[in-house]
């Protein structure tokens, strides 16, 4: 009986851990928000399809659902927010008109809105935003500046912009009333499906899954709500972990591309999601393929990242009723029959899984205490591999192994190691399927050879060796395993 109120109480808490940020009288974005939202915009903006995908599910092993924004009349998501603040302008401000920056969504669901309602509407873009986009904005209406080598550098101009001539400036994620109207998408979903166990939501500054998060969790408080950003562009996830933001370079994600994330972003989401997850262009891309050839849709690479995330990190979704946003569906025809040159997208055609990095993986620790001089052991998950290294301890002075040092036993305490990582993951350690060690001494690597053989049944795996010191004191192994079963 006891344990039963208490299991009651503890769930109780997680509950109301999970509101919290909800329930802050000076949140900035409540739920209550998100419904009145979704009134004022009953009506004005499309319903879109949130669809089950059984070859999408076949190929994750969740059960997966897409929320397809792209069918929206720019294409994309952006229109909810917008003209959520748009009709909230007083008459004088609509008047005077609008300014926003915008890499070419915000951009459109601006345009078109501002020109149905009256509304003066000048855009700011920045230069490496796709053509296709820029002349969109124009046709629906827009005055478009294209200026700023970076999405930051247009809002700085924005900005200035506003100030000096007395305009609104719409944010395109950093507003109440943009954020409260992007929430209105995950009202949907839940609406539609409201047994989800979990949403992965793309992430550029963060509006989308502010509002997302504080609609589902005012639903579902025990729905798991995953951000996704590009490797290159991570500046949330680095921003929520306390890290200095170091972003840059091309990407298929260009909607997503953001520097400086939203300040109300920042301050709710740590109480209202799992975490930020990390995917590869390359990935991203497929994922493109992978929804025209299974879904038979058009996505942005931004609006792909979502699939993208569910293939790199299948563990956290094996199995689960998972909602996917696909947030935008306006990509260059050119740059769509590329990646469809390159990849199918089919069952047949995995998803490309390219070497981890550290940064946004899943690190896990050997169990075992390290002995004396310090062997260590350490896997990070990557979709379904699993990367394990090991250490071996070495004189610092020139990086020389020495007699004291019992190769032997630091040879067998590494292995031991590795095996319970292993265990850990469910595996053995005839999944590996290459070892490199990087030795001083030849001799050692002929000690180290002989443990090896007493923990493979089936023979041991190919080895090489490096015979020079090494630049740091330390040998390294490094192991590569399938996570299969």
């Amino acid at each position: 009986m006891r344990s039963a109120l208490f299991r009651s109480l503890l769930g109780l808490c997680l509950v109301l851990s999970r509101l919290t940020p909800l329930l802050r009288a000076e949140a900035p974005v409540r739920a209550s928000a998100v419904r009145e939202a979704q009134q004022r915009l009953a009506g004005q903006l499309i319903r879109t399809p949130f669809l089950h995908s059984p070859l999408l599910s076949k190929l994750t092993g969740a059960q997966v659902f897409v929320k397809l924004e792209n069918l929206q009349a720019t294409g994309a998501f952006k229109e909810r927010g917008a003209l959520n603040r748009l009709l909230q302008l007083s008459p004088e401000e609509r008047k005077r008109g609008v300014v926003t920056m915008s890499t070419g969504n915000h951009a459109q669901g601006v345009a078109l809105h501002a020109t149905r309602l009256g509304i003066p509407a000048t855009v700011y873009m920045p230069e490496s935003t796709p053509v296709s986009k820029v002349e969109r904005t124009r046709a629906l209406g827009a005055s478009v500046v294209i200026k700023g080598a970076t999405f930051d550098d247009t809002a700085a101009l924005a900005r200035t912009v506003a100030r000096e001539k007395g305009l609104v400036l719409i944010h395109p994620y950093d507003d109440p009333a943009v954020i409260a109207g992007q929430g209105t998408l995950a009202l949907e979903m839940l609406q539609d499906q409201p047994d989800l166990d979990a949403l992965i939501i793309p992430v550029g500054g963060g509006g989308l899954i502010t509002g997302c998060a504080v609609a589902a969790r005012s639903l579902r408080p025990e729905i798991r709500i995953y951000g996704v950003e590009s490797t290159r562009y991570s500046a949330m996830a680095q921003q929520l972990e306390g890290r200095p933001v170091q972003v840059g370079g091309p990407t298929v994600a260009e909607a997503i591309a953001v520097r400086d994330v939203g300040a109300m972003a920042l301050s709710l989401l740590p109480g209202l999601i799992q975490g930020i997850l990390l995917v590869e262009e390359d990935t991203i891309e497929w994922a493109v393929a992978a929804l025209a050839a299974n879904l038979k849709v058009v996505a942005e690479g931004a609006g792909a990242t979502p699939l993208a995330a569910l293939v790199m990190h299948p563990t956290l979704f094996a199995g689960k009723k998972v909602g996917l946003v696909l947030s935008g569906g306006n990509l260059d025809h050119a740059h769509l029959a590329d990646i469809l040159r390159r990849y199918k997208g089919t069952l047949e055609d995995k998803p490309p899984v390219p070497v981890p990095k550290l940064l946004g993986k899943e690190v896990i620790n050997t169990p075992l205490a390290p002995v004396a001089r310090g062997p260590y052991s350490q896997a990070i998950r990557h979709g379904d591999l699993l990367f394990l290294s090991g250490q071996l301890a070495t004189d610092p002075k020139d990086g020389r192994f020495r007699g004291d040092l019992d190769i032997e036993g630091q040879t067998r305490q590494v292995m031991e190691n590795l095996k319970a990582v292993l265990g850990a993951a469910g595996l053995t350690l005839e999944h590996l399927l290459s070892t490199t060690v990087y030795l001083a001494d030849p001799a050692d690597f002929a000690r180290m050879n002989q443990v090896y053989g007493t923990f493979f049944a089936k023979g041991p795996p190919a080895r090489a060796t490096v015979g020079a010191a090494l630049p740091v004191a330390g040998a390294r192994v490094e192991i590569s395993a399938i996570a299969g079963r």
